[in-house]
């Protein structure tokens, strides 16, 4: 399959957002229960040469995820990422709906400790630990 896909159920929306994201998405919106999950439909633009979804992209949409749900804890301040730690477990082809979440370990003051996850269907692509930090918070 090589067409870009849909999202994968009901509930998600199609956000269109400024800046460098505009760029990777369309991205996907999904509110669940506990907070947001976000998606990439992937599709032959999200390629790298060997054929499956370029690194950079996937990095993407994990930097975004974790920075809207460190957003949200932040009160809504913006938030920059210090450290990103990820690790590539298994390749995404176009034609598959990559979805990513992220929780907050713990917050300290501005500084916000992140884990976070990318999925298609059942797989796991890639998982991150990351340290943001709230521009408007207090040290």
């Amino acid at each position: 399959m090589t067409d870009t896909p849909s999202p994968p159920g009901p509930g998600w929306k199609a956000r269109s957002l400024t800046g460098f994201i505009q760029h990777t998405g369309p991205l996907w919106t999904l509110r669940e229960e506990h907070g947001w999950a976000y998606g990439l439909a992937v599709g032959p633009q999200h390629t790298n040469p060997a054929g499956s979804a370029h690194g950079g992209a996937l990095l993407t949409l994990m930097d975004h995820t974790l920075s809207a749900v460190a957003w949200e804890a932040c009160d809504r301040t913006a938030c920059v990422t210090l450290q990103l730690d990820s690790h590539f477990v298994s390749p995404v082809r176009p034609g598959q709906f990559v979805e990513a979440r992220a929780a907050v370990l713990q917050r300290t003051g501005s500084l916000v400790f992140m884990r976070g996850e990318l999925r298609a269907g059942t797989s796991l692509v890639l998982t991150a630990h990351a340290l943001l930090k709230g521009l408007n918070s207090s040290p």
